[in-house]
C-alpha cells in the first residue's frame, strides 16, 4: 500500500490537494467550522437588508425624477396607507384619521405624511375609501422587518375605529410574509436524502454531500449578508443564492464521492483515491462552477447594478459551494476511508463495471439511429418552446399577489375606489426655459395646451393641470392610465406618451418634457433589458464556448453544447409563459391570475440555466473524453461515458428540480417564476439533451468530435492539468 501522507511522482496539483484534505482532514473541517460560525455570528450583527432599487441614468426616466428631486422638493420614496370605512365614509372618522396621520408623521424615517381628508383626490367619489401618502427616507422595503409593528401601531386608532388600513408598496413589501426558505430548503434536503438512499444504498454516501453543501451554503449565505450591508441587492438575492448554492453544492458533493466509492471498489487505497477524484471529478466541479459563475457574471453587461447584483449572489454560492466540494468533501471521504459503504439500507452501488447495463444498451440503441433520436429531441423542445412568441415582459406589482397579502389588499381598494390606473399613475415633468419659468402667461398657456393633448390620449382617465414646481422651473401633471400597470394597454400608453404625445405638445415651445414614474420606471427597465438581451446571450454563449474549447480541445464539442443549451433554455421560457402569462395551471403554483413575465427573469433563467446545463454537459463530456483518450473508439467513448454517469447525474438532477421547485412555496411570484424555469431546464437537460441529443450528435459526428487544428491546440491555455495531453494518433 503507498504512503498516505506522499502523492505519487507526476501528481498534478488537484491530486496533491485532495490527498492532503484527505490525509489532514480534521484541519480541513475545522476550518469550515470556524468560517461558518464566523459568517453567521457576523451576518446576524453588521448583514445587511434586501430590497428592490434600481436606478436607470442616462434615460429619459431618470432624468425626469432627477428634476423633481432637484426642483420639485421632492425627496424619499412615498407609499400609500390605503383605508376603507366600514361604515358611512372616511369623513366621519376625521378623529380617528387626524389621529393616524400625527402618529404617522412622529415615526423615524418618516419625512411627510398627507392626510386624505384635507388632499385633493385622495377619498373615493363615493367617501368609503381614501388614500394617506407617507413619504420615507428611502425605500421602507429595505427597514427592518420590525418597522411594521411601528407602522401598526400608528394607525392603530382607525382600527380601533372600524375601518380597514392596508399598506400599498413598497411598505407592503415589508409588511409581505418572509420567504419560506427555510422550509424550501427543508423539502429539498428531504428529498436529497431519500434520493441518495435508494439511488446509492449508502448512509454516509448520501449525508456527506448534504453536509458539505450546507456547509457551504451557509457560509455563502453569510457572507452575502456581509455584502448586503455594503451593496444593493434585490429581495430575491438571498433565495436565489440559497436554490444556487444548495442545488449545485448536492450536486458537486455527489459527483466526488461517487467516484471515490468507484475507485474504492476497484481496490484503490483510500487516499490515493481521494487524490484521484479530486484530480479527475474534481477538475469538472471547478470547470462547471466556472462555467456558471461565468454565465452569472455575464448579467453586468446589461450595465444595470440590480441584475448584475442579483448574478452576484447566485455566484457567490456556487462558487463556495465548488470550494467546499474541492476541500471539505476530500476531508470527509479521507475521515470514513473505506467505512464510507458500511452503513447502508441496501447493497450500495456506485458506478456500472461492466458494458451490459441499461445505460450501455440505451447508448447502443441511440448510436444505430442517432437521426432520429436528435430529430424528436429538438422537436420536443421545439414545441416546448412555442408559447416564447408571445411572451409579454413587465413587472410584477403587488396586483398578483396572495389575497390574503396587505398590498395586494391594498392594490384592490385602489383599483374600487380611484380605478385600476390609479396603481401606477404616471408624472409627466416638463422643464421650461428660462423665459417661461419667468413668466407665468408663458407658462399657464404651455400648461393648458399639454393638459388638453395629454386627456386626448386614448386609454388616459384623467389628467391633473400642470402645476410648477417651487421655483417655477418645472410643470408636473399626473396622468391616470384606464388600465393597470401590468397591462399590455398602460406599456402602449406609456410608449405612445413617451414618443408622440409630449414631444408633440412641446414641439417648438423651447420647453423639454419627461414621461416618469414608478410605472414608467418599470417600462422602461424593460425596455432597456430587452435591448441588453442579445448581448448578454452572445457574452456568456461565446465565452462558455471559449471555456470548453480550453477543457476538451475539441471545437465541435464546445460549439455543439453551447447550441444545444439554447434549445433548452427556450423550452424553459415556453413552460414559464404557459403558466404564469397564459394561465395554464397558474392556480397549481399559488398565482390567482395571469401575470407578464417580470422583466429580467428571462434574463437571470438564461444566465442560470446556461450555467446549470454546462454542469452535467461537463461531467459527461468529461467522462466520454477520459475513454476516448484511452481508447480511441468513439462510439465506447460515448456509451461508457453515459452509463457511467448515469445514476450520478439521474439522483444529482432529481435533488436539483426538488430544490428549485420547492421554492414555489415563497409567496414571491418572480421566485416561483425562477423556481418553475429553472426546475424545468434541469429536467430536460437530464433527459432530453444527456438521453437523446447528446449522445445522438456524438455519433454523428464520430471522430470529428475531438478534431481541433493543431494551431489553435497550441495557442489555447490548457485546464487540463491532470489528464494526458495528447489525444490518440491520427486524431488531431
Amino acid at each position: 500500500m503507498k504512503n498516505a501522507s506522499a502523492a505519487e511522482p507526476g501528481a498534478g496539483q488537484l491530486h496533491r490537494l485532495g490527498r492532503w484534505c484527505a490525509t489532514h482532514a480534521w484541519r480541513i473541517v475545522i476550518i469550515w467550522l470556524v468560517l461558518l460560525v464566523a459568517c453567521s455570528v457576523a451576518d446576524r450583527r453588521w448583514g445587511g437588508s434586501f430590497a428592490d432599487s434600481f436606478s436607470l441614468p442616462g434615460t429619459s426616466t431618470q432624468t425626469g425624477a432627477d428634476l423633481l428631486k432637484k426642483h420639485g422638493g421632492t425627496s424619499g420614496t412615498s407609499a400609500p396607507v390605503v383605508i376603507k370605512a366600514e361604515q358611512g365614509s372616511v369623513a366621519d372618522h376625521q378623529a380617528s384619521v387626524d389621529a393616524a396621520v400625527k402618529n404617522l408623521q412622529h415615526l423615524p424615517d418618516v419625512v411627510s405624511v398627507s392626510n386624505p381628508l384635507t388632499t385633493p383626490g385622495a377619498v373615493s367619489s363615493n367617501g368609503t375609501i381614501a388614500q394617506i401618502s407617507v413619504t420615507f427616507t428611502s425605500t421602507p422595503a429595505g427597514f427592518d422587518h420590525s418597522y411594521v409593528g411601528k407602522v401598526d401601531d400608528a394607525v392603530q386608532p382607525l382600527r380601533s375605529d372600524h375601518v380597514s388600513v392596508d399598506y400599498g408598496d413598497p411598505l407592503g413589501q415589508l409588511a409581505a410574509p418572509k420567504a419560506a426558505d427555510l422550509t424550501s430548503e427543508a423539502i429539498g434536503l428531504g428529498v436529497a436524502v431519500l434520493v441518495l438512499l435508494i439511488g446509492f444504498g449508502s448512509v454516509a454516501a448520501a449525508g456527506l454531500p448534504l453536509v458539505t453543501a450546507v456547509v457551504g451554503l451557509a457560509v455563502g449565505l453569510g457572507g452575502l449578508g456581509l455584502l448586503a450591508a455594503q451593496f444593493s441587492f434585490g429581495q430575491a438575492a438571498p433565495t436565489l443564492a440559497a436554490m444556487m448554492g444548495l442545488g449545485v453544492g448536492i450536486d458537486y458533493a455527489l459527483f466526488l464521492s461517487t467516484r471515490y466509492r468507484a475507485l474504492l471498489q476497484e481496490g484503490v487505497e483510500p487516499a490515493d483515491a481521494v487524490g484521484r477524484t479530486v484530480a479527475t471529478s474534481g477538475r469538472s466541479v471547478l470547470v462547471a462552477a466556472a462555467t456558471v459563475a461565468m454565465a452569472l457574471a455575464g448579467l453586468y453587461v446589461s450595465g444595470m447594478s440590480f441584475i448584475g447584483t442579483l448574478g452576484a449572489a447566485a455566484g457567490l454560492t456556487v462558487i463556495v459551494a465548488a470550494a467546499a466540494s474541492v476541500t471539505l468533501t476530500p476531508a470527509l471521504l479521507g475521515l470514513f476511508g473505506r467505512r464510507i459503504d458500511r452503513l447502508h439500507v441496501r447493497t450500495p452501488v456506485a458506478e456500472p463495471t461492466g458494458t451490459n447495463d441499461v445505460w450501455h444498451r440505451w447508448a447502443a440503441k441511440v448510436g444505430r439511429q442517432p437521426w432520429l433520436f436528435l430529430i424528436a429531441g429538438l422537436a420536443l423542445l421545439g414545441i416546448l418552446a412555442i408559447p416564447v412568441g408571445w411572451m409579454h415582459l413587465g413587472h410584477i406589482d403587488a396586483g398578483a399577489q396572495p389575497t390574503t397579502s396587505t398590498d395586494r389588499r391594498a392594490y384592490d381598494l385602489i383599483s374600487e375606489g380611484f380605478g385600476p390606473g390609479a396603481n401606477g399613475p404616471i408624472t409627466i415633468v416638463t422643464q421650461l426655459d428660462s423665459q417661461q419659468a419667468a413668466d407665468q402667461a408663458q407658462s399657464q398657456a404651455l400648461a393648458n395646451t399639454l393638459q388638453q393633448d395629454l386627456s386626448a390620449v386614448h386609454g388616459v382617465t384623467s389628467v391633473t393641470s400642470p402645476k410648477p414646481s417651487p421655483d417655477h422651473a418645472l410643470l408636473i401633471s399626473t396622468v391616470v392610465p384606464a388600465t393597470g400597470p401590468q397591462d399590455q394597454a398602460t406599456t402602449d400608453l406609456i410608449h405612445t406618451l413617451e414618443h408622440d404625445t409630449v414631444p408633440h405638445a412641446l414641439s417648438g415651445t423651447g420647453a423639454t418634457g419627461y414621461v416618469t414614474g414608478p410605472t414608467v420606471s418599470g417600462q422602461t427597465f424593460t425596455d432597456t433589458l430587452v435591448s441588453k438581451l442579445p448581448l448578454i446571450i452572445g457574452v456568456v454563449v461565446a465565452a462558455a464556448f471559449v471555456l470548453l474549447l480550453c477543457v476538451f480541445r475539441s471545437l465541435l464539442v464546445a460549439l455543439k453544447a453551447a447550441v444545444l443549451n439554447l434549445f433548452s433554455i427556450a423550452a424553459a421560457y415556453g413552460v414559464v409563459v404557459a403558466v404564469f402569462q397564459w394561465g395554464w395551471g397558474g392556480n397549481l403554483v399559488g398565482v390567482t391570475e395571469k401575470v407578464p413575465i417580470e422583466s429580467y427573469v428571462p434574463m437571470m433563467m438564461f444566465a442560470i440555466i446556461f450555467g446549470l446545463s454546462m454542469d452535467y454537459e461537463v461531467f459527461l463530456l468529461a467522462r466520454i473524453r477520459e475513454t476516448w483518450l484511452h481508447r480511441a473508439d468513439n462510439h465506447l467513448a460515448v456509451a461508457s461515458g453515459l452509463a457511467a454517469t448515469a445514476r450520478v447525474i439521474t439522483c444529482a438532477a432529481l435533488i436539483m428540480t426538488s430544490v428549485f421547485l420547492a421554492f414555489m412555496l415563497s409567496p414571491n411570484v418572480v421566485v416561483k417564476m425562477l423556481a418553475l424555469g429553472l426546475g424545468v431546464s434541469v429536467i430536460l437537460d437530464a433527459t432530453v439533451v444527456r438521453l437523446l441529443l447528446v449522445p445522438a450528435t456524438m455519433y454523428l459526428f464520430g471522430r470529428a468530435n475531438w478534431w481541433i487544428p493543431g494551431w489553435l491546440d497550441r495557442w489555447l491555455p490548457r485546464l487540463d492539468p491532470e489528464g494526458p495531453h495528447e489525444p490518440p494518433e491520427g486524431v488531431a
